[in-house]
């Protein structure tokens, strides 16, 4: 898929509002910076506009001191809408013998070109700002966990971030995946 000029510039005109309304997500960026990495690989462009496209709305982050890279992540108030009742991965789905789900998490992710967040991503990203209050979302699952059939998801109650487990072949109309790009 590859974008037109003007599918790029109306997508840059709805990251630039969306930078510049949550600027508490990015205190030391500046949009000229995400601009600069941006206009360095168009590939990018089309990465954004999957995670747009999907219900995302994907913004600038800082989740650490660094800034040295500019990383997109899904920033809707609730799990993205396009991404939901799935289950953890390609195995999970397969092992399901009724009520399959269309897809998984991991392969969505990989359609995409994004990934997952983990489990102190996630913590990370709600320190910005508050997410999955009525939704859940996936994420990275340690090998040891997915091997014993599990996966694990997070969401938001009560004032805190919570992280369960669930069987990797489960799926729910309110579940679905943040996802992040990292841009050097």
């Amino acid at each position: 898929m590859i974008l037109t000029k003007k599918q790029q510039t109306e997508l840059l005109s709805i990251l630039e509002k969306r930078f510049l309304k949550n600027i508490q997500r990015h205190p030391d960026i500046s949009w000229d910076t995400v601009v600069d990495k941006l206009n360095k690989n168009s590939k990018i462009f089309e990465v954004l506009f999957k995670m747009e496209e999907t219900g995302g709305e994907p913004d600038v982050v800082q989740l650490s001191e660094s800034t040295s890279n500019i990383i997109f992540v899904d920033c809707s108030k609730e799990t993205p809408k396009g991404r939901r009742s799935i289950c953890y991965d390609h195995e999970a789905l397969e092992s399901r013998k009724q009520y399959k789900p269309d897809d998984s998490a991991i392969n969505m992710a990989a359609e995409i070109g994004i990934d997952m967040l983990d489990e102190n991503e996630y913590f990370a990203l709600q320190k910005l700002d508050e997410f999955d209050l009525k939704t859940s979302s996936w994420i990275k699952t340690p090998k040891d966990i997915r091997s014993r059939g599990g996966a694990l998801f997070g969401d938001k109650r009560f004032g805190r971030v919570f992280i369960y487990h669930n069987g990797a072949d489960s799926y729910y109309g309110v579940r679905g995946f943040r996802g992040m790009l990292r841009i050097n």
